[in-house]
């Protein structure tokens, strides 16, 4: 059998899981004697956060943690949200089962729940501005829209 030759008694599977154990072990290798620097990891983190530099940000306008004025009797209501970008607003409630909002003016988004270093959470506003999450933010959270080709970013907030 010739060097160029596929294996033909190799499984895939096997052969992929063992390039995946193989990485895994490099990876914990290099990590042990070669970590990245601390300098270089914070350079990376600053630069990934101007990825949306040119995103409009939305300033908070209300929120009912501090602007409402509390009811008697009232246990567990939903945080109410407001941020306004240009002619831009966004609603958002935010309970214990996820979110619940609407783009005004009305329109079709793509809205993303940003949670730290966890993937981004997508969410479709519908062509009333309408949009839900069902999971709730836990720690601090933002939203990025992006409608059309405009896209706007509000404060990091905590739950």
């Amino acid at each position: 059998m010739n060097d160029d030759e596929p294996r033909r008694d190799a499984v895939p599977d096997e052969d992929a899981y063992a390039d995946t154990l193989l990485e895994e072990e490099l990876r914990l290798a290099a990590a042990v004697l070669d970590p990245v620097p601390a300098e270089l990891l914070q350079s990376a983190l600053d630069a990934y956060a101007l990825h949306d530099l040119d995103a409009r940000l939305a300033e908070l306008t209300f929120d009912s943690l501090v602007d409402a004025l509390p009811v008697r009797g009232a246990t567990d209501a939903p945080r109410m949200l407001t941020f306004r970008a240009g002619e831009v607003t966004v609603d958002v409630e935010v309970t214990a089962d996820g979110l619940i909002g609407q783009v005004l003016p009305p329109q079709p988004a793509r809205i993303e729940v940003l949670g730290g270093p966890r993937a981004p959470r997508p969410v479709a506003a519908d062509t009333l501005g309408r949009f839900t999450s069902d999971t709730p933010p836990a720690g601090p959270f933002a939203l990025r829209l992006r409608t059309g080709a405009e896209v706007i970013v509000t404060e990091w907030l905590r739950t």
